[in-house]
């Protein structure tokens, strides 16, 4: 009986003009809440924090990555995302800061209902980052992500491109990840990031599958030959899937190795634009 519903609806679908293949293909690749990095929209939160934050839940935005606006507090900010629908699942903290003293980002990120902080930045001489600044950044991970979880929260690591500089038999950021303690230590993703530092964003997930908890998806312009100082002008942050990281591997990998957080951000200055059809085009990708 069940054989026979299948070739009916098969047999619906081919005289509506679907095919077989479309039938079996057809299930949406991205499956998660739609989420935001708080800096897309850094412009306009200084602005009018209450119009950016019905801009955001007009576009069906449910998920952020941020913290607390200037003038208000985090129980304050969070109260205005709870009302619109927006859950705030990870915050940020600066490397110097969080080194001294992960407390305060630790109760900034309680009160915001936070799971996850994250660091994106390891200070170093622009263009030259070194093993020193990587031995630092493992031993300072180390310690604060231990902090973190003793409190319930998970601390992970953004990369940004200055961390693929060659190393032994990989690079920097290989060192990173194998010295820092899995259990205390997690990562970011940034996918332009990645891919503008000369790395493989695809190869990344296939080495380090579970190590990653959270993702920026965002796309680096056509033609545009990274390096390695973590920097590129905005004109080079293009629509999702216009660029040239290739983002339904990306996603088909971070799904499997278990990433549950995928927070656009356009660093453009066109993201009232841009963000619209960055999320079609997420909503677009089937399996």
């Amino acid at each position: 009986m069940k054989k026979d519903l299948f070739a009916l609806g098969l047999a619906t679908l081919s005289l509506l003009g679907v095919s077989d293949s479309f039938a079996q293909k057809g299930k949406p690749l991205y499956t998660f809440p739609i989420g935001v990095e708080s800096y897309t929209y850094r412009a306009s939160f200084p602005k009018n924090v209450i119009a950016t934050l019905d801009t955001i839940k007009a576009l069906g935005i449910t998920d952020m990555e941020g913290g607390a606006p200037k003038g208000y507090t985090e129980a304050e900010f969070k109260k205005l995302c709870d009302e619109r629908g927006i859950k705030i699942s990870a915050t940020g903290g600066g490397y110097e800061q969080l080194a001294k003293d992960p407390t305060d980002a630790i109760n900034k990120a309680k009160a915001l209902g936070a799971s996850y902080i994250m660091c994106a930045w390891i200070p170093h001489e622009r263009g030259h980052f070194n093993l020193d600044n990587a031995k630092k950044a493992v031993e300072d991970f180390n310690r604060i992500g231990k902090a973190m979880k003793d409190q319930g929260i998970t601390f992970c690591y953004h990369n940004h491109g200055y961390e693929f500089h060659p190393y032994e038999d990989g690079t920097l950021f290989d060192y990173i990840v194998k010295n820092t303690n899995p259990e205390y230590v997690s990562f970011e993703m940034d996918i332009l990031w990645a891919q503008h530092g000369g790395a493989d964003p695809v190869a990344l997930l296939k080495k380090y599958g579970s190590r990653f908890k959270l993702m920026h998806l965002k796309d680096l312009k056509k033609g545009v030959k990274g390096d390695l100082t973590g920097g590129t002008p905005p004109e080079n942050d293009v629509v999702l899937g216009q660029g040239q990281v290739n983002i339904p591997e990306i996603l088909r990998l971070a799904k499997k190795a278990g990433v549950k957080h995928y927070y656009i951000e356009d660093e453009s200055n066109k993201e009232y634009e841009q963000m619209p059809k960055s999320i079609a085009y997420l909503k677009s990708l089937k399996e």
